[in-house]
């Protein structure tokens, strides 16, 4: 049984319409001790066949050493969403309900080059001197997630020191122990630092800076 149905086929085949550059979806998987893993490739081989220019490819977590060593990926199932080359947007858990338009947003972000960041960001991204890994916690069922998480991942296609993960938080819940996570969104700036809620381009940059 298909996880999208017709009528949610031709919604994302029209929104995949504005592609312009091929992109890959790297999906690390494995078929034991994974709840969602069999889910997430379903849903990545029915959204690959939504437009010519997506592609899926499939890494076995457990054996594919060098692709999750170049990937950096530390947990599964996972989503790294590659372009012209990667620029660090990953998806952690199966990007479902919301979330999956958060996906969308990204496979069009790296396919178009379109990003929506203000001056003031795009000045700080330029001057950056350490690496910044964002981590945005988000549940399928929240309504206020995608924008955290589509912020984030324009962040990082803009800045080679950004990178940026969604995290689905109910599929690692010693991630939530881990960075005392109690809602979402919960965006976590190198590991120490946090923002509550779908903050603004301007708070969620003043947090990078006191950060650093």
């Amino acid at each position: 049984m298909p996880i999208l149905d017709d009528k949610v086929m031709q919604e994302v085949k029209k929104a995949l319409e504005k592609m312009q550059k091929p992109v890959t979806l790297e999906l690390f998987s494995q078929s034991f001790e994974c709840g969602y893993c069999k889910e997430t490739h379903q849903l990545l081989e029915e959204l690959s066949a939504a437009n010519p220019l997506l592609s899926m490819k499939l890494h076995q977590f457990e054996s594919d050493a060098d692709a999750v060593k170049q990937f950096g990926i530390d947990k599964i199932p996972a989503i790294a969403v590659i372009g012209e080359k990667d620029y660090g947007i990953r998806f952690y858990g199966i990007p479902a309900g919301y979330e999956f338009s958060s996906l969308l947003s990204a496979i069009l972000l790296v396919s178009t080059g379109i990003y929506k960041l203000t001056t003031e960001t795009k000045a700080f991204l330029d001057n950056l001197k350490k690496p910044v890994h964002l981590q945005i916690f988000v549940t399928p069922t929240c309504p206020y997630c995608p924008p955290a998480v589509m912020l984030a991942h324009q962040m990082a296609f803009y800045s080679e020191k950004v990178k940026a993960d969604m995290v689905e938080i109910s599929e690692f819940p010693h991630l939530a122990q881990k960075y005392s996570v109690q809602g979402v969104p919960r965006t976590t700036i190198n590991e120490k630092w946090f923002v509550e809620g779908a903050a603004p381009e301007a708070m969620l940059i003043a947090k990078i800076k006191e950060s650093l």
